[in-house]
């Protein structure tokens, strides 16, 4: 066990509250740093790819498996983060995360096979799996109450910067066609991050969960502001731990828990069905099938994908609460599949002219719009809110999963796609699916704001439909 960090002693009680929001947000940017990491990993191997395929001679099967294995990593990953980060502890988890991110990058970086290349991915997939499901529980078991919201929402934005920042730079290296740079700026932010965890403290609620309340206390003292928060914290979170996780027995026992983790994962497919991933792997070789055939404009075009999808990120972050969960994915689902079917009419022509392909890359971006500001936030909200207290760590785990799975079908199949249907089909596939998505979430997604957790669990054990727990 790691004991909190005494080489500073704790701070004053009687500090003012700006100085203890100062660190309090500090240690929150360091874990949030687990997120620009994710966003590095999902968006190196967009531009790398076309290089690494030419280095290695690679046909579309081999390259869908070197995109496609690092969701299988982190599937596996997201699967044993819950049993980690209950023995090991947050602070050690995303420890080994870091550890993680750094050997498979730097794998990466120095692959001399096709293969070697695929289990590096696999490594980062284990680091992108552990550090999605500790780094948000750091975060929320850190934060004070009344930023905690803002402070994991911090961690979503971190992902979508992280991918626009891997753009930037696979842009500026794709001239020297450097593939191995592109991989290694991931390793070097690893390392960074690596020794930033370090500094972190270990959370207050496991440390009450293995008995350590002192060191709680300790902790606790150092990031809030009077002894009376301290107090009162820790009692909250004792009292919370009365309430025992009993997830798979639960799911065994109770009809209406299996509905809740049923939706979860549906949830999660709905997620990876509408194409995001397609757009985010595979950028580069779908604008070129859009008559884009530089590599500059490729790739500068994939930048500009990345700046929408963090600016649009503040739409759902700004209106989730003022508009509902329901109308911004009604919304969203609309624009997604209005994009992609504009998308298809485009590739289904021989020959695009000027106008057009600019036209098509301005649906590429409304399709990433509509993404970043509904069904990208959205599904996780949705997932944390509807499972209840006692399965809710179990329900989580199986939703993540099924997003890695359900990711790792899509990146696996897309080239396959592709060749055998067409660009102008493919993308008609996915704008059918976008379309069905909005019956679906008129019959089954419950509206959830404003209404407290403890009500929708009430709703969903007294047996109503999935639609009304929220009402």
């Amino acid at each position: 066990m790691v004991t909190p960090n005494t080489s500073s002693t704790a701070l004053p009680l009687t500090r003012a509250p700006s100085s203890v929001n100062f660190q309090v947000a500090c240690v929150g940017i360091l874990a949030a740093l687990a997120g620009l990491l994710f966003g590095l990993d999902i968006g190196v191997i967009s531009g790398a790819l076309p290089f690494i395929a030419a280095t290695f001679r690679l046909g579309d099967v081999m390259q869908e498996w070197i995109v496609s294995s690092m969701m299988f990593g982190a599937a596996l990953g997201a699967v044993g983060s819950g049993w980690l980060s209950f023995r090991l502890g947050r602070k050690k988890s995303l420890l080994l995360g870091a550890v993680l991110f750094v050997a498979g990058s730097a794998l990466c970086a120095l692959a001399w096979s096709a293969n070697i290349m695929i289990a590096g991915r696999v490594v980062l997939g284990l680091a992108v799996g552990i550090a999605s499901y500790t780094a948000p529980l750091y975060l929320s078991e850190i934060a004070p109450q009344r930023i905690r919201g803002a402070m994991i929402s911090v961690y979503q934005l971190m992902i979508t910067i992280g991918i626009l920042v891997v753009y930037l730079s696979n842009t500026q290296l794709s001239a020297s066609g450097n593939w191995r740079a592109m991989v290694g700026v991931v390793a070097v932010s690893a390392v960074l991050f690596l020794l930033g965890v370090l500094c972190l403290p270990d959370s207050p609620r496991w440390l009450v969960i293995r008995q350590r309340k002192a060191e709680a206390r300790h902790v606790l003292q150092r990031l809030r502001g009077s002894d009376e928060q301290v107090e009162a914290e820790l009692a909250e979170i004792e009292s919370s731990l009365q309430v025992k996780q009993r997830g798979f027995q639960l799911f065994r026992e109770n009809a209406n828990f299996r509905r809740s983790v049923g939706l979860g994962l549906a949830l999660q497919v709905m997620q990876q069905l509408t194409g995001i991933n397609v757009i985010m792997y595979y950028a580069p070789r779908i604008f070129a099938e859009a008559g884009f055939h530089s590599t500059r404009d490729q790739m500068w075009c994939t930048v500009i994908v990345g700046l929408v999808n963090v600016l649009s990120t503040f739409i759902a972050i700004g209106f989730v609460d003022r508009w509902g969960r329901k109308p911004i994915l009604y919304a969203g689902f609309f624009i997604m599949a209005a994009g992609m079917g504009a998308v298809a009419m485009m590739l289904g022509q021989t020959q695009l002219s000027v106008g057009e392909q600019y036209f098509t890359v301005a649906m590429l971006l409304l399709f990433i719009l509509g993404f970043a500001m509904s069904a990208g936030p959205l599904i996780w909200v949705l997932c944390s809110e509807i499972q209840p207290l006692q399965g809710r760590d179990f329900g989580i785990t199986c939703s993540t999963f099924t997003n890695w799975i359900a990711n790792m079908i899509v990146g696996a199949s897309f080239l396959s796609l592709l060749h055998g249907l067409g660009g102008a089909h493919t993308f008609w596939l996915y704008a059918g699916f976008n379309a069905a998505f909005i019956v679906v979430t008129r019959y089954f997604i419950p509206e959830t704001r404003g209404v407290s957790l403890e009500q929708i669990e009430g709703k969903l054990m007294a047996g109503k439909a999935l639609v009304d727990i929220g009402r």
